[in-house]
């Protein structure tokens, strides 16, 4: 068995539609599924995507609204790796970002930037076979357009801790200063770097989770693994696009296998994702509730078509 890279991320922010508008506006990801967190469905679970939303380019978001400002510490991920195909890429994005108010240090190896409310991205070029995973954006040429993940790196005071956990129950490989986790079709990064000494804080713009790309067969297997290694894991749960396991690696940050089946189209018109409040069926009684307290949010993407 093997992990086909990064499923998704999951973080927070206090603001869906500043979010909405950086995400899918600025950055030119598509958002494919606007829905409501599954265990607390008084708030929104935005998913921004390629076009076809791909395992591997699926960033979402838990809107808390008026959640404080969070801090990345030991146990919490701190920076998220984008591809793009060239370096060409950077300077479009410099301009672009600073545009939307966006500062962005760019270099000749990765061009780095936060969000509106700090959380950390970076965009660099990677040598690897795996396909491009790209949104349609009438203002960002394919050329230069995100391309999925490539990595995320992480805060841990020992490193070494989790060293023989990845390496004999999840299959990651050594590489670099880090780990890939590679499987048949997909493949993608992750490191630590030393732990900042202030605590952190979970909280608008920071990960939450960080979701490994399993094949749905593997599921349970993968499961049993890692409970046999003493992690914990939860049972597999419906997620209704996907289905998950959740567990805490050896430093504490909190990891999701995620099937890619049945993926984001079971409920919607591919050409019409992320249009309307979709709720999982077992939330779709409770919807008139959960629409009186939803803010209403405006997706940039089909204002610009109407």
């Amino acid at each position: 068995m093997k992990l086909n890279g990064i499923h998704h991320i999951t973080a927070i922010t206090a603001d869906a539609q500043r979010n909405i508008d950086f995400y899918a506006g600025v950055l030119g990801l598509r958002l494919v599924k606007k829905s409501v967190n599954q265990d607390e469905p008084s708030v929104y679970h935005l998913f921004y995507a390629d076009e076809q939303g791909s395992p591997g380019a699926d960033m979402t978001f838990f809107e808390f609204p008026y959640a404080a400002p969070g801090r990345p510490g030991a146990g919490m991920i701190h920076r998220i790796t984008w591809r793009v195909a060239s370096t060409d890429a950077f300077g479009f994005w410099e301009r672009r970002l600073a545009e939307a108010g966006v500062q962005a240090e760019a270099t000749d190896e990765y061009l780095r930037f936060s969000d509106p409310e700090g959380l950390a991205h970076e965009f660099v070029v990677a040598d690897v076979p795996d396909q491009p995973l790209i949104a349609d954006h009438p203002e960002v040429p394919r050329e230069f357009a995100i391309q999925g993940f490539h990595g995320v790196r992480a805060y841990a005071f020992d490193p070494e801790r989790s060293k023989r956990f990845f390496e004999e129950t999840l299959g990651f490989e050594p590489n670099g200063d880090g780990w890939e986790v590679r499987g048949a079709t997909r493949g993608g990064l992750y490191a630590y770097d030393e732990a900042p000494a202030e605590r952190g804080l979970q909280g608008a713009g920071t990960v939450h989770h960080v979701a490994w790309y399993s094949e749905t067969e593997d599921h349970e297997p993968w499961r049993e693994r890692i409970a046999a290694a003493g992690a914990r894991p939860t049972p597999v749960i419906d997620r209704f696009w996907f289905r998950s396991v959740y567990f805490r690696e050896p430093n504490g940050i909190l990891f999701e296998l995620a099937t890619p089946d049945p993926g984001f189209a079971v409920d919607e018109d591919p050409e019409h994702l992320g249009e309307k409040l979709i709720l999982p069926p077992f939330l779709e009684d409770k919807r008139e509730q959960i629409e009186a307290i939803l803010k209403p949010v405006r997706n940039p993407r089909q204002s610009a078509r109407a």
